[in-house]
């Protein structure tokens, strides 16, 4: 199974900022020790600017690329410009692009970042330049002619973005399961979205996810998944606002994976949000999805 990276990319923050930038790397680490033979991590290529540009109006992808932000768009987006921003919004973009590519090749693919679900067309927001879900869904779309791309939104946070990018592209279809009361206070419309209340735990979410992952399959009979597997709707997250236990989110995975092999709908996940402290709590969750993608390859491959 392949797993794309682009923590080697990394950004300037100031001190006491509140972006976890070292989960990155902790999480590669963390996968990298499972010793798994068939765990194949590859170096995130960079998108383009045209294939930004699909998703993103230049003028946008001309500011970030060319360090033109206003002082009102970096504190929208949350994270300082600096040229290691641009680099590593490009990789984390094509981490995704590459993931995808993989999936519809092998069946499952991973990228170790991604999720960038706030990035809508003209601006970026909440800790997202570009949107490489929709950028990727977009591209498999045009490029592998695909006629159902289906967004699995599991981040704790509605993805606006998504919601607002997919609505120009009646091919992908956005489903959100997100806490109701939680950042965006201003929710966009998905084709599909589920708000959970405040101190939801995992009997309760993941009724509400399985309800949900019936009637999305039903209704765009997709042709590729993309898995947004937040870690952030655990308990312990400072952003969340649920109350999901860590096995509570695994057996969320499973159900994503399960039901997706039982349709023959392969799957490219990525990491979404994860806030926990100590931070070592959101890698070991988003380590643990990692090891759950590989179980759905090896079934698909038929491997023990």
């Amino acid at each position: 199974m392949d797993i794309f990276y682009a923590d080697t990319f990394t950004i300037p923050l100031p001190a006491g900022h509140r972006f976890p930038m070292s989960k990155y790397r902790k999480l590669r680490d963390s996968v990298a020790d499972l010793g798994d033979e068939d765990f194949n991590f590859r170096v995130a290529p960079q998108v383009s600017r045209s294939e930004l540009e699909a998703v993103h109006c230049p003028q946008y992808v001309q500011a970030v690329l060319g360090g033109g932000l206003t002082s009102q768009q970096e504190r929208e987006i949350g994270l300082p410009w600096s040229p290691q921003l641009v680099t590593r919004s490009l990789h984390s973009c094509g981490a995704t692009v590459a993931a995808v590519d993989s999936a519809l090749h092998s069946g499952v693919a991973v990228s170790l970042a991604g999720g960038t679900h706030h990035a809508d067309r003209a601006r970026g927001a909440g800790f997202c330049v570009f949107n490489d879900t929709l950028l990727a869904a977009v591209k498999a779309v045009a490029e592998a002619r695909l006629k159902n791309v289906l967004i699995i939104d599991c981040d704790v946070h509605q993805g606006e973005g998504n919601a607002e990018i997919a609505s120009n592209f009646e091919q992908v279809y956005v489903f959100s399961i997100h806490s109701a009361r939680n950042f965006p206070h201003r929710k966009s419309v998905s084709n599909f979205d589920i708000g959970v209340p405040d101190g939801c735990a995992a009997p309760e979410y993941n009724a509400a996810l399985s309800s949900g992952l019936e009637h999305v399959y039903r209704a765009c009979s997709p042709e590729l998944a993309i898995y947004l597997a937040g870690a952030d709707i655990y308990a312990g997250d400072r952003l969340g606002r649920l109350a999901v236990s860590a096995s509570g989110i695994a057996e969320r995975d499973r159900a994503v994976f399960e039901l997706s092999e039982t349709h023959g709908v392969p799957v490219a996940v990525v990491m979404g949000g994860g806030y926990a402290e100590p931070i070592e709590d959101s890698v070991a969750i988003h380590c643990r999805t990692v090891q759950l993608a590989g179980d759905s390859w090896r079934r698909r491959h038929q491997r023990p």
